[in-house]
C-alpha cells in the first residue's frame, strides 16, 4: 500500500469523519485525533491516531465492523 501523503487539512477532516461515523454507532474513541509527530517525520505522512479505548468500546467496535463485513 502506498504512503498516504494527505495534507494537514485532509487528515483533520478524516479524523472528524471517522469520529462522526463511530458516533452514529454509539462508539466514542476519546483519544481519536491527529498524530502530530507524523507531520515532523522524515516521510511527512499524516496519520490519524485512534488512541486508547476501554474493553467495552473495543468489543462494540469489533461488533460493528463484523456486522458491516457481513453485508
Amino acid at each position: 500500500m502506498p504512503l498516504d501523503r494527505s495534507l494537514p487539512d485532509d487528515v483533520h477532516q478524516s479524523a472528524e469523519e471517522l469520529r462522526s461515523a463511530l458516533k452514529e454507532h454509539g462508539i466514542t474513541l476519546p483519544s481519536l485525533g491527529v498524530d502530530l509527530p507524523g507531520f515532523a517525520g522524515v516521510y511527512g505522512v499524516s496519520l490519524v491516531a485512534l488512541g486508547n479505548c476501554n474493553a467495552a468500546t473495543a468489543r462494540r467496535l469489533a461488533e460493528v465492523l463484523r456486522t458491516a463485513a457481513a453485508r
